[in-house]
């Protein structure tokens, strides 16, 4: 018998598990939930329990419910990596990344027609994302208007704000943090984003500012920020006031520059004073950087810039936020120097593309409502049209199961009887993804149709797209031209035939 080998002198409990993780002790511990441990434990166990438990989230880039970028160029991780220690606070410390940071508004405050001389600094801030801006927004216009109202001697206590009723979270919570009305325009089963008409009927002499959606989140629309100003225009004019606009274009403001320039919604708009923008949208950079934008300097009320100077210099801060990592500016900047216009507009086009050969896919189906516009952020938007077999619920519900995030949600306050299912498409999502989205959807109709109808009349729909005999197996005949099927196209048909035939 082999006698048992002494421990080495000071060799602890934690030593003797270094050399295999999976053969270790602490592999049969719980991870702890509510206080801190007492003793540690080597950090490739810690490493390797933790990257265990991550496994079960959702794979990102199959998140079809965010619009936040998942993916990023090698060289600009890299960057991330290497600045990740920056605290963007800082200034004197880290004057290099403030001018990375201002260079980063001045070419966004350019690309949103901003009144700027050549060499003229934009007036703005970047946030920790939209809804940090669409704070520091509604404040401004809330300073401003009690300031104007002091100073003619009227009542300040009533500020309100106009919006639609598909407006992001983050303005209800600014209306309840800051107290001020929130009056919403309602939607309608035809119509899901905010009426300009109905919206500038409810401006009185408290309205602060009307606030129009570039990209709608329900639907991916964008509002009519043109017909919004010439409405307000002339309001303001009539009664002698000066009610302005924001514009909150945290998905669509790196959209419309590069898909639809001769689009009017930005600063060619006079009533246009304060536009955000998400970066870690479809500006392509990780979450955690958003943009704020005011028309001139005039716009942001001097009493909400703080001087600091505990950091070693004269510092301004007109933030809420102030601790807060440089990563995301520099990847920023990285992006708008990588890219530049033209790989702005290219990307966009892509995911433009991607997002029609979707919601052309859906529409094959035969089964659904396309509720997204095609101008407008990449978005398909669609429900079903009969609901009494299955909702769309059970589809998302489906869905989860081969990996893809779909939402599905009701629409707003008087639409609320509509269900939606919404698919978001980034830079990241590639054609063959697109088209696999399709297939997938294909099969959980059928799947969930087979239910009550072995033989079902979504599959007579796509059945009557084959007709005649194949002269080749990549061609069709309709309505005696031979035309090019795409490999989607005979998947689908496949899908269908297998399930019409049992």
């Amino acid at each position: 018998m082999v006698p048992p080998q002494e421990e080495p002198a000071g060799a602890s409990e934690s030593d003797a598990f270094l050399q295999s993780t999976f053969g270790s002790l602490f592999v049969r511990d719980s991870l702890p939930r509510f206080r801190i441990p007492e003793k540690s434990i080597p950090k490739e166990v810690a490493y390797q329990n933790i990257t265990d438990e991550l496994q079960l989230d959702a794979n990102p880039k199959l998140n079809l419910a965010s619009f936040v970028t998942t993916a990023m160029e090698e060289e600009c991780n890299k960057l991330i990596m290497e600045s990740i220690n920056k605290n963007y606070v800082d200034k004197d410390e880290y004057p290099v990344t403030t001018d990375f940071h201002n260079r980063c508004l001045n070419m966004i405050a350019h690309l949103f027609h901003a009144p700027l001389g050549d060499s003229e600094d934009a007036t703005g801030a970047g946030t920790v994302g939209s809804s940090e801006a669409i704070m520091l927004a509604g404040l401004a216009f809330k300073r401003k208007w009690q300031n104007k109202r002091k100073a003619e001697g009227k009542p300040y206590d009533k500020p309100n704000i106009v919006t639609g009723a598909n407006v992001q979270v983050c303005w209800k919570k600014f209306a309840n943090y800051f107290e001020v009305e929130l009056k919403e325009v309602k939607l309608r089963e035809d119509y899901y984003v905010m009426d300009p008409v109905k919206a500038v009927e409810m401006v009185d002499e408290n309205t602060i500012c009307v606030a129009a959606i570039l990209g709608s989140t329900m639907n991916g629309e964008f509002e009519d920020v043109k017909l919004l100003n010439d409405l307000l225009l002339e309001k303001n004019k009539q009664n002698g006031w000066d009610t302005p606009i924001h514009v909150d274009a945290a998905s669509g403001g790196f959209i419309a520059p590069f898909l639809y320039p001769e689009l009017e919604w930005d600063f060619r708009l006079p009533l246009v004073k304060s536009i955000n923008v998400s970066g870690h949208k479809y500006g392509l950079v990780y979450a955690g950087i958003g943009w704020i934008i005011w028309r001139t300097k005039q716009d942001l009320p001097q009493e909400f810039i703080s001087h600091i100077n505990y950091l070693g210099a004269d510092q301004t801060s007109f933030t809420l936020n102030f601790s807060k990592g440089s990563s995301q500016i520099i990847a920023q900047y990285y992006l708008l120097i990588r890219l530049g216009f033209e790989g702005y507009r290219n990307v966009m086009e892509n995911c433009r593309q991607n997002a029609m050969v979707i919601k052309e896919g859906i529409e094959k189906i035969g089964c659904f409502n396309i509720l997204s516009k095609d101008k407008g952020v990449p978005v398909v938007a669609f429900n079903l049209k009969d609901k009494s077999v299955f909702k769309e619920f059970e589809i998302s519900e489906m869905l989860r199961r081969v990996g893809w995030i779909v939402p599905a949600y009701t629409m707003p306050e008087d639409a609320e009887k509509v269900n939606v299912l919404r698919v978001v498409i980034r830079a990241e999502h590639s054609r063959a993804l697109a088209e696999r989205l399709v297939l997938d959807i294909t099969n959980v109709v059928h799947q969930l149709d087979d239910k009550l109808h072995p033989v079902h009349e979504i599959n007579l729909n796509m059945l009557s797209m084959i007709s005649g005999n194949y002269e080749d197996q990549n061609y069709g005949v309709d309505g005696g031209n031979v035309v090019n099927k795409t490999d989607l196209d005979m998947h689908m048909e496949l899908i269908a035939q297998e399930a019409y035939c049992p």
